[in-house]
């Protein structure tokens, strides 16, 4: 157990439910929280589906003070960090400033704030422009809001990799508590479903166009024809192993091993490089492909995107050689929260033993995997986490429970 990083404590905020134990009872059955965008009418654009977060009213959670100064992405991550410090059973005003840290990951920045002030601009003049619009808008708005709320003045920072974020952040803070720092606060939120958000998400031509629930997001099967976006994520609380038993903290599993790699660009005539991250996490952590009982797929639903990814899973694991599931079909995908909103279902399936389902989709047999439609019982206790952003990036985290710490 002495010097592995663990999670112990986890706040997750998603459109199957506000709260960790929330999100996993809807997930491992199946629900979905993909509908309608809500948010605004959606009728005008050719992509009307999202994964959005309802029922969450920020003044319910956060003093009124900082409504001013947020947007909803912002919002969202400092109450999934209150309720991540709480479930660890950390109390930061009992702790050294600076043995705290704060790493997250964004792909998107404050867009729904930055399009209420550019609003302003455009019709009443800059004097109207609010002066938070300077910082909300940051991609690490997020670790400077939830590091400022808890008095967390150890190494911080923000990743920016797209949906490969949230596992990029992870392994950074995983690296700055091998170094030294006690504990760590990470994960990802993005939150931009707002017209202006909307136009850029439509811009990178990956987004469904399929007003069915049922038919829009549909990862390795042969109707796959783009993502749905969705908004949330999760942020989770990582210490070095003894200091967690010593403190008596419940432990959810080890940040084990972690690859990262970036494809070459599509002329070259260089293949993809996923298959090497996923070795990189591997030797990390002192696996091979027989000990994974579990993979947590990216899961594009772009065709090439999709082939790409199953070669290099049958590439390490051979055909159908280990279950693989893609629950961000329940949610969407949410950009750098959704890498650790899946880290954070792993954790949560291996306390419980089950493989939550990818909702929808049927698996074509070319791509030769052994994909969980209904939700299996099974004893998980080493998984791997893929994430792929936009560009190439490639991120692969293994994760071991509780019960396999070293």
């Amino acid at each position: 157990m002495s010097g592995s990083v663990v999670v112990s404590g986890l706040g997750v905020v998603a459109p199957t439910g506000l709260g960790a134990r929330s999100h996993w009872q809807a997930t491992r059955i199946g629900k979905s929280g993909i509908g309608r965008l809500a948010r605004f009418d959606p009728a005008r654009y050719p992509s009307r589906l999202a994964g959005e977060i309802h029922d969450f009213t920020a003044e319910d959670h956060l003093p009124n003070r900082l409504l001013p100064q947020t947007d909803r992405m912002t919002r969202l991550a400092l109450v999934a960090a209150d309720w991540a410090l709480a479930d660890a059973g950390v109390r930061p005003d009992e702790l050294p400033a600076f043995d705290m840290g704060v790493v997250t990951a964004s792909a998107a920045g404050g867009f729904e704030f930055g399009q209420h002030e550019l609003r302003k601009l455009w019709s009443q003049g800059s004097e109207y422009v609010s002066a938070y619009q300077s910082f909300a808008w940051f991609y690490a708005v997020n670790s400077g809001q939830i590091s400022i709320r808890h008095g967390m003045r150890g190494p911080s920072g923000v990743v920016v990799s797209d949906q490969a974020g949230g596992l990029d952040a992870v392994a950074q803070a995983r690296r700055q508590i091998r170094k030294g720092t006690p504990l760590v606060v990470s994960g990802g939120v993005d939150a931009s479903l707002c017209p202006w958000g909307w136009v850029a998400q439509m811009a990178g031509g990956r987004l469904s166009t399929c007003d069915d629930p049922a038919g829009a997001y549909l990862p390795f099967d042969r109707r796959a024809a783009g993502h749905v976006p969705g908004e949330g994520g999760a942020i989770v609380v990582l210490e070095q192993a003894d200091s967690a038993r010593a403190r008596g903290a419940r432990v959810y599993g080890e940040i084990a091993g972690y690859g990262a790699t970036f494809d070459p660009r599509p002329d070259s005539g260089r293949p993809p490089v996923l298959c090497e991250a996923i070795g990189l996490a591997l030797a990390d952590a002192g696996a091979d492909a027989r000990d994974v009982d579990v993979v947590f797929a990216d899961g594009a639903a772009v065709p090439e995107l999709d082939l790409v990814e199953a070669e290099a899973l049958t590439a390490v694991f051979g055909r159908r050689g280990v279950p693989v599931t893609v629950p961000k079909t329940m949610t969407g995908r949410l950009y750098s929260g959704a890498a650790a909103l899946d880290l954070a279902t792993v954790l949560l399936a291996m306390e419980e033993g089950l493989i939550p389902p990818s909702v929808h989709t049927e698996p074509a047999e070319e791509y030769g995997l052994d994909l969980v439609g209904q939700p299996r019982t099974a004893q998980v206790r080493t998984a791997l986490v893929l994430a792929r952003g936009h560009g190439g990036f490639n991120s692969a985290m293994v994760v071991r429970s509780a019960d396999r710490l070293r």
